[in-house]
């Protein structure tokens, strides 16, 4: 092996463990700070209404009264596959009016 590959695996392997003890002093960080915490804890949700808020710009009416109907039913029930049929069924009855 050239001493080229030798530095790229010694290169890779201080990055896994900096990304291990990274994760370590970043778990510490969250377990004394309940308002991180709190962020991390709701950051999937907010991940979530990201992609689908982005995915229905340029969508047509009915795409849109589907997503909303789906958002009342997530808000009111907090129950996915409950909001992704009544938005599944949503939609098909929008298309065939």
């Amino acid at each position: 092996m050239t001493g080229t590959q030798w530095t790229l695996i010694a290169a890779l392997a201080v990055g896994t463990y900096a990304i291990r003890y990274i994760g370590l002093l970043a778990g510490d960080a969250i377990e004394r700070r309940p308002a991180l915490r709190a962020v991390l804890r709701d950051l999937p949700g907010c991940l979530v209404v990201a992609l689908v808020a982005s995915s229905l710009a340029g969508e047509e009416p009915v795409v849109w009264l589907a997503a909303a109907v789906a958002l009342v039913v997530a808000s009111w029930t907090n129950h996915v596959i409950a909001t992704m049929l009544v938005g599944t069924l949503a939609y098909a009855a929008l298309q065939a009016l």
